[in-house]
């Protein structure tokens, strides 16, 4: 089938019209505009949305670049419905940095996408597990692929390690080979998926640095995956072994004290990730990376509990969701 004489649908998409003080003040409406692909495009039939903390964010102001009006969501799981030949049919998902930023997004029934943004889903997923990947696997394999990925044997500390991200670091470190040791900040067990036993530090008793050192030998870790940002800077900073990298994907304070002296002779590097500056292409080559993973066995997706799902009518309710301290992993369901 050409584009010429692709299939239209009327599809019913979350809308935002303007910004809100905060995600109580968000007024999404549901609109029932018609969407048909363009050449090299695929129209997917939404079966599961993720929502992240950045749709909310975007939502509330926080992200200068952020079009409106627009429909939110950067993940997404459904069902090829029309595209380039061979495509049809298939069962995929995928994320985005720009879906739901700059261009309409996921939280909708239907949605157009670069067909080279799609990624099969595994047959062991459900559509509400594959649509919680996106943004947080993401994130976390860009992150080890831009700081050299963990080999067999190296140290990896990962700061924030009960978040979304930080646990996706850990099932990827894990698969890899590498010695995990994760940072909470009180006490709590880690409560994500690995595949080998990681060690947690209490970084509400216990000096983070001094206890990395302890747990090493002295040497240090080789890669720091910091998901919280300047509130760990210098624990995170004095963690590092020689030659050891930080990642760095967040932050409250933008501005840190920080000292050239031993970055330097540390010969220290450090990572930025900002997953928003990723197409939908890009994005699927991170995405690809991690399909043999999920395919094994040694990744696995989020639970997805079944009060963190709601309608696309119940928009609003999982947006607050997300502002709020929940852990799940929220999703919508058209």
């Amino acid at each position: 089938m050409s584009s010429a004489d692709a299939k239209t649908v009327e599809a019913r998409c979350v809308r935002l019209n303007a910004t809100a003080e905060n995600a109580a003040a968000l007024a999404p409406i549901v609109e029932r505009p018609t969407l048909a692909r363009g050449p090299n495009e695929l129209l997917i039939e939404v079966k599961a949305a993720a929502v992240n903390p950045s749709d909310v964010k975007a939502a509330t102001g926080l992200m200068p670049y952020a079009v409106f009006p627009r429909t939110p969501g950067r993940d997404y799981a459904g069902l090829a419905i029309d595209g380039p030949a061979g495509m049809v049919g298939r069962e995929v998902f995928g994320s985005s940095g720009d879906l739901g930023i700059r261009r309409d997004g996921t939280h909708a029934s239907h949605l157009v996408v670069e067909a080279d943004a799609v990624v099969e889903k595994p047959k062991t997923l459900s559509w509400e597990e594959a649509a919680g990947i996106g943004v947080p696997f993401v994130t976390a394999m860009e992150g080890f692929r831009r700081a050299g990925v963990p080999e067999s044997g190296e140290i990896v500390l990962v700061f924030g390690v009960n978040g979304k991200v930080g646990q996706a670091a850990v099932q990827i470190a894990t698969w890899q080979g590498a010695r995990v040791i994760g940072v909470v900040r009180r006490a709590e067990a880690y409560e994500g998926h690995t595949n080998a036993p990681i060690e947690v530090i209490d970084a509400s008793a216990t000096d983070v640095a001094a206890r990395v050192r302890e747990l090493t030998g002295g040497k240090g870790a080789d890669i720091v995956f910091n998901t919280v940002g300047d509130p760990y800077f210098q624990a995170a900073h004095k963690s590092l072994a020689l030659r050891g990298r930080q990642i760095l994907i967040a932050a409250i304070d933008r501005i840190v004290q920080f000292n050239i002296l031993e970055f330097y002779r540390g010969q220290h590097t450090y990572v930025g990730i900002d997953t928003l500056g990723l197409s939908s292409a890009a994005t699927g080559a991170v995405l690809r990376n991690l399909g043999p993973g999920f395919a094994s066995g040694h990744l696995k997706p989020f639970p997805i509990r079944a009060d963190a799902v709601y309608s696309l009518e119940r928009a609003k309710e999982a947006y607050v969701a997300v502002a709020g301290s929940s852990r799940d992993r929220v999703i919508l369901r058209p």
